[in-house]
Order: structure tokens, then sequence, then C-alpha cells
């Protein structure tokens, strides 16, 4: 019974990990395994998603993150500069740390600053983090390293960075604003509170040891910035990461997501060996041609925007138009963006009695951001 239970619980935790494996398995009966299917590995993103999640596993094992996060909430004396901060950290670290480090990290601390509001702070509960998950999912697409989706497709576009950075950055100012602007109304209604907030961070002396591994992950994060620039070969930075943290922090090793690594890997040889099957790239290049944009986002809703990057790039050479779908994408379904899950996954286990007004204020809100971004689409392009 324990085997079965502890496979249900696999299964449910890691869906897309074993859809990814299943496909893989069923397009090896298309095209038999040979020395082609090692060149369908985008060795680059893994090598460099590894550093990335080495860096923020590393610094969130150090408390950099909460740390300095509490330190700004400290400084706070209205519930809107409270509700703005507790967004704004999200929105402006994922594009650094990763959307789903950000919610991770920010999301238990908002449990905790809305908690000493009493009444005032359950009725922001609902509101901010459903706003800080979409901060979070909205944020990360300004940088190639803010989400899986973007390093991916960054690295086989052969982007510089500054053409990202500018493809992105209108519709990343007009998610800050209506952010923004959705904080102030929700708190208007909650009217002037003056926050009593008992979560300042002592901030201990770091040890000597704990130092070393902070000046270590800082010049691992300039390696992965040098290598997204390609400056550095990815090999180089990859390596590094994997020697400091074996010697260095052993137990950062234990908690990077191997399992998104994984995921990659199954949904590349699916797509290659896909792309060897004439019909099959013939009748998806013919439906994607055109309409890279809106297919993008329709299929991010059902299967989420990092397996919708890696399938559609198999098919089309519109590139730009992914990585504006698969961003935008992310909004609208709880799965569409993965990262969502993890906010409500929180909210489940710390207050239960509200998953279902959360996932319904979720949906509305995800689908008004989505009718905003897709109208500036619309404008933009």
């Amino acid at each position: 019974m324990n085997a079965i239970k502890n496979a249900f619980n696999f299964a449910k935790k890691e869906t897309v990990l074993i859809v990814a494996m299943l496909l893989a398995v069923i397009s090896a009966f298309f095209v038999t395994p040979d020395k082609a299917y090692a060149s369908y590995i985008d060795f680059r993103t893994l090598g460099l998603l590894f550093s990335l999640m080495t860096v923020t596993e590393g610094c969130k094992d150090l408390g950099i993150f909460e740390r300095s996060a509490k330190f700004i909430i400290s400084k706070v004396n209205t519930a809107f500069q409270l509700s703005i901060v507790l967004v704004g950290l999200c929105f402006f670290s994922s594009m650094f740390i990763t959307n789903d480090v950000s919610l991770l990290t920010f999301v238990p601390l908002t449990l905790t600053a809305l908690s000493t509001l009493g009444e005032a702070g359950s009725k922001l509960l609902i509101p901010i983090v459903v706003l800080q998950t979409i901060a979070a999912n909205l944020g990360s697409m300004l940088t190639p390293i803010g989400n899986p989706q973007n390093l991916y497709l960054f690295g086989v576009s052969d982007m510089k960075l500054s053409d990202f950075l500018v493809l992105m950055l209108p519709f990343t100012i007009v998610a800050g604003a209506m952010l923004f602007l959705w904080t102030l109304a929700v708190c208007k209604k909650s009217g002037k509170l003056s926050v009593k907030t008992d979560i300042t961070e002592n901030f201990d002396t770091y040890s000597t040891k704990d130092k070393t591994k902070l000046s270590g992950y800082v010049l691992l994060f300039v390696l992965c910035l040098l290598t997204v620039a390609r400056l550095i070969p990815w090999q180089i930075t990859a390596l590094c990461a994997l020697a400091f943290s074996a010697i260095a922090d052993r137990n950062v090793l234990k908690t990077v997501d191997y399992s998104l690594l994984l995921t990659f890997c199954g949904f590349f040889i699916f797509i290659g060996n896909m792309g060897r099957v004439e019909i099959f790239r013939s009748v998806l290049s013919s439906i994607i041609n055109g309409h890279e944009l809106f297919i993008a986002v329709a299929a991010s809703q059902i299967i989420s925007n990092v397996p919708c990057a890696i399938l559609l790039s198999g098919f089309t050479n519109k590139l730009n138009a992914l990585i504006i779908g698969t961003n935008i994408g992310g909004l609208g379904t709880l799965i569409a963006s993965m990262a969502s899950l993890i906010s409500y996954k929180q909210i489940c286990r710390s207050h239960p009695h509200i998953k279902g007004r959360y996932f319904a204020y979720f949906t509305a809100a995800n689908i008004a951001f989505l009718a905003v971004m897709a109208l500036t689409v619309k404008i933009a392009y």
C-alpha cells in the first residue's frame, strides 16, 4: 500500500515529467534510437539551468532573499506600502532568481506579514498572494534567466541580450503599471491602516563559512550572466557550479530541481523524433505558421508555458512570437505557469478553507491581466 501511495504522490507531484518521458518513449517507436538522439538535447540550456538553480538554491539556503525582504518590510508604515512591497518583491526578484524561487521565498513571508494586520490582513490575503503570483510570472518575462522557457528560447534564438530586453520591456512596463494600480485599488478598499509588524529581521553576522559560500555564489551568478551573454562557454559555468557546490555546500546539490532538467530532456527527445516524422512535422508546421503567438498562449493554458515553448520551437523559426506568447501565456489557468501552483499549494496548506475563493479570484485576475497583455501585444504588433 505504501508503494502505491508513494507512486501516486510522485505522479501527482511530477505530472509534467511523467508526460514528457511518456512522449519520449512513444516517439521512440516512430524513430528508432540512434546517434542523432544526442543532437536533440540542448546541453547549453540544461547546463545554464543547473548553474542558475545551484546559485538560487544556495542563496535561499543562506537566507539572503528572506533577510533582504524582511529588512525592506520592516521599513513600511501602511497597508498599501506593505502590499506594494510584497508584490514588488516578486515582480523584480523574479527577473533574476526565477518566478518559482521568488514565490517559494516571498509567499510564506507574505502569510506572516499579513497575519499581523488581523481581520484587515485576512481580507488582503487572497488578492495580495494572487498579485504576487501574477507579478512573479510577468516580472520574470523581462530577462532570459527569469524563467526556464526564456532561457531555452533565448539560447536557441541566438538573440543578443539587449534585443531580448528591448523585446520584452514594453510588456513588462505595462504589467508593472497594472500591478501597481490593482494593488492600490485593493488597499483602498481596506482603508488606511498602520502596519504593526513583528517580523523585523535580527541580522546576525554571517559566519566565515557562510561568507565564503555567499562570495562563491555571487561569483557563480556573474559567471551565469556572462554565459547568458555568450562571453563564457556554458561548460565552464556548469563545472564551476558543480565543483563549488560539491566542495562548499553539498546540501544544495540535493535541492536542485533535477525533475525539471529531466522534463526538458524528455521533451527534447519527443520534439527531435517528431521533427523526423515528415507527416507530423508538415501538419504541425502548417498549423503554427503565422499563428505562433496565439497558439503559444492557447497551448500554455493546457500544457503550461515551459513544455509549450520547447514543443513549438521545433516547428517554427518565429521565436520572438514564441517568447512573447509563452510569457503572456503564463497567465490564465492555474497550470499555464507551473510556478502558479506554488502559491496555490501554500494557500491550501496554510488556509485550506479559502482555497475555493483563492482559485476564483486567481482565475478572474489572470483573465483580466491576460486581456490587457493581449491588447498590448495587438497594439505593439
